[in-house]
């Protein structure tokens, strides 16, 4: 197992400098979260089906089941919105502005970094998958749901904000409405919730799985990237500046990144 675990590492390191070559190619680098999000999934499934004293149980199908079905939505999501869009991300935006002629050598590191995290992201999974004990029970029934739940809510604020942008805003219009008056950043917050999922299922009633617990690795990751790390202070120190008082405003009545009802004003 842990020759395997090196080579899906290598190999997330090989898809990531693939995504850095890609979007160099393109001269779009929103095309690198495609490239982590299939190599994250795809590492998962492999983690959870491996076979090691047999072959996969039903709880490794569950497990790398659901890990495809977040992979694919998700990566097919960003692709298509990549591959549409005349513009780039407005995260990549502003470090081409910081990191000027020196952007695509700083980008590699920052890429390849993404390699290491993804594989911490698929153990989680395998523990997940890996979970002894008979069949399917209500902890591998309630980590289903909620990683359904959270795909179907990242789906919506997506759609919500896809209306939005093709209604024509005016200029300095925010998207306050719906699931964007509950949270700022209603998709991140579906993105963190989904991954709850793996450490429920490893919480299986009656049993003691020590290993389990470190499953919980990755909710604690995914929200340190998403609300401190490369995904909420880059995005709202954008907002901040191409909104100016309609953002602060916006900041002032409605929740960070957790669902929580706005202030000030009827939802």
């Amino acid at each position: 197992m842990v020759t395997l675990i090196a080579v899906v590492g290598l190999g997330l390191l090989a898809i990531m400098g693939s995504g850095w070559l890609y979007q160099r190619a393109v001269g779009n680098v929103g095309w690198v979260d495609v490239f982590w999000t299939f190599g994250t999934g795809l590492a998962g499934v492999v983690l959870s089906l491996a076979p090691v004293d047999g072959p996969p149980t039903a709880r490794q199908w569950l497990v790398a089941g659901l890990t495809a079905v977040w992979s694919l939505r998700l990566g097919l999501y960003v692709a298509i919105r990549v591959a549409k869009s005349p513009d780039e991300d407005r995260r990549y935006v502003d470090l081409r502005g910081q990191w000027g002629a020196a952007f695509q050598s700083k980008l590699l590191p920052f890429v390849l970094l993404q390699a290491p995290v993804a594989l911490l992201l698929a153990l989680a999974i395998m523990l997940a998958a890996r979970t002894p004990g008979g069949g399917l029970g209500v902890a591998d029934a309630l980590g289903a749901l909620i990683l359904i739940v959270a795909i179907a809510g990242e789906g919506l604020a997506d759609e919500q904000m896809r209306r939005f942008k093709a209604s024509k805003p005016p200029k300095g219009a925010i998207n306050d409405a719906g699931l964007w008056a509950w949270s700022r950043h209603p998709n991140y917050f579906f993105e963190w919730f989904g991954w709850l999922a793996y450490p429920v299922i490893s919480s299986q009633i009656g049993s003691v799985y020590l290993l389990g617990w470190a499953a919980w690795g990755a909710p604690v990751l995914m929200y340190l990237v998403l609300d401190r790390g490369n995904g909420v202070p880059p995005l709202e120190a954008q907002m901040l500046k191409s909104r100016g008082d309609a953002f602060r405003d916006y900041q002032a009545r409605t929740s960070r990144f957790f669902l929580w009802p706005p202030r000030g004003r009827s939802a």
